[in-house]
């Protein structure tokens, strides 16, 4: 049988919300937000070529194995289960949660105040505010440990989200870089406009097209978790998956709401579609 998706019927992006919403995932929700996958490799190009592999990040990797020293320190992690943890994973931290859902979207209301409340009331230290796609896509797949987040829907369709039009002060980084639009790609021209629209042209593109499956393994199937998202260096802390803890059984309140806290700041894993 041949699914409208794999005769390109459906964009790739739509078959993107379409498992997404299956998986109980929903923009009401910034716990479950909608989870998108970086496409890109390259945010250092003057031009953008679609038709080089090497522009494309590997769908078929979590973001935590992007690079070989990356993923070898994480196994290492899952090998040893370090002193503090109480259980065995790649992943401490998540690809979505709240937090960074409001930091993609924080120069827009509401997610200005949602941002600003998760934060404590303030805007969080400039060096760590969304302000650059190049910087972001470096932290997430090779230089922080602590960092494997994947994208949301808006890098593809919504330039607004890019810009700082309500002149929020955003803060000064230690550099003396003053926070303002978020810094695009050479290729992207300083244009949020073009910016997504080549984005949007990467997403549709034939090499996604061709590996996106993939990354839909890791995310939303067979390798979300057990000894396939092991081999895969792709399993998250346990809290994280929300639907394989049954939290009606759990008589300790104290444990309980560790549990309810941790995934409301950290994130959950989706349902497995």
């Amino acid at each position: 049988v041949s699914f409208p998706w794999q005769k390109r019927e459906i964009s790739n992006f739509d078959y993107l919300m379409y498992l997404n919403t299956l998986a109980g995932r929903s923009y009401n929700d910034y716990m479950q937000y909608p989870v998108f996958p970086w496409v890109l490799a390259d945010y250092h190009s003057e031009t953008l070529n679609l038709t080089n592999p090497h522009t494309f990040r590997d769908l078929s990797k979590p973001m935590g194995a992007q690079t070989v020293e990356r993923k070898r320190k994480f196994i290492q992690r899952y090998n040893e289960v370090e002193k503090n943890l109480s259980a065995q994973c790649h992943y401490c931290t998540h690809y979505s949660s709240a937090i960074i859902v409001a930091s993609y979207l924080v120069r827009m209301e509401p997610f200005t105040q949602t941002f600003c409340s998760l934060q404590g009331g303030s805007f969080d230290v400039a060096d760590r505010m969304f302000h650059s796609v190049k910087s972001t896509w470096e932290s997430a797949s090779r230089d922080n440990m602590s960092d494997v987040r994947e994208l949301i829907p808006e890098f593809f369709y919504l330039p607004e989200f890019l810009t700082n039009v309500n002149h929020f002060e955003l803060g000064c980084m230690q550099d003396g870089t003053v926070l303002g639009d978020v810094q695009l790609p050479p290729w992207a021209d300083g244009d949020p406009h073009k910016f997504i629209l080549l984005h949007r042209q990467a997403l549709e593109s034939d090499y996604v097209s061709a590996h996106l499956h993939r990354w839909i393994d890791l995310i939303f199937g067979h390798k979300q978790h057990g000894s396939a998202a092991v081999e895969a260096v792709n399993t998250y802390h346990p809290y994280f998956y929300g639907d394989k803890m049954d939290l009606n059984n759990i008589k300790d309140p104290l444990i309980k709401s560790t549990i309810l806290g941790f995934i409301s700041n950290f994130g959950q894993i989706p349902k497995q579609v």
